[in-house]
């Protein structure tokens, strides 16, 4: 069992020295760079399967995330409750998640289809958390657990 455990704890190590010295792929750097030439406080974070930068553009805060050829998966922007467009407002309001949870954070979710998602962060107690995710119509499109 102790063989075992130093095993996984080398291979942990390994992966997380290798995510740090690599290099985030040039594809990831130019389809950024083009699709958001204007952003600022430009950060990579590299996850070995996908890279998301975080970044600021026109005051807010954001993170576009990328496969590793470059191609865009999404971008998620920060959003506050009350700025929701009020048929995601109504959406929650009408689920049932409304009486016990609280919502803790928001995001719009930029998709490559063009559509966006908004993605609602509730809590019922601390270790009962979820994300909600809605379209623009307000029907919820999924639930998934969150730490």
């Amino acid at each position: 069992m102790r063989k075992l455990f130093l095993l996984v704890a080398v291979l942990c190590l390994s992966f997380s020295a290798f995510a740090q010295v690599r290099k985030i792929p040039a594809a990831v750097t130019e389809a950024f760079t083009k699709q958001y030439p204007s952003a600022s406080d430009v950060k990579y974070e590299d996850n070995l399967l996908n890279v998301q930068v975080h970044f600021v553009l026109d005051s807010a805060k954001m993170i576009a995330k990328y496969d590793n050829d470059g191609s865009w998966k999404e971008t998620e922007k920060v959003s506050s409750y009350e700025s929701l467009a009020p048929e995601v407002k109504d959406g929650f309001l009408k689920s049932k998640y409304t009486d016990e949870w609280k919502v803790k954070e928001t995001a719009i979710i930029l998709m490559p289809d063009g559509s966006e998602r908004y993605r609602l962060k509730v809590e019922k107690n601390d270790l009962l958390k979820k994300y909600l995710f809605f379209d623009k119509n307000g029907k919820l499109v999924r639930d998934a657990l969150t730490i």
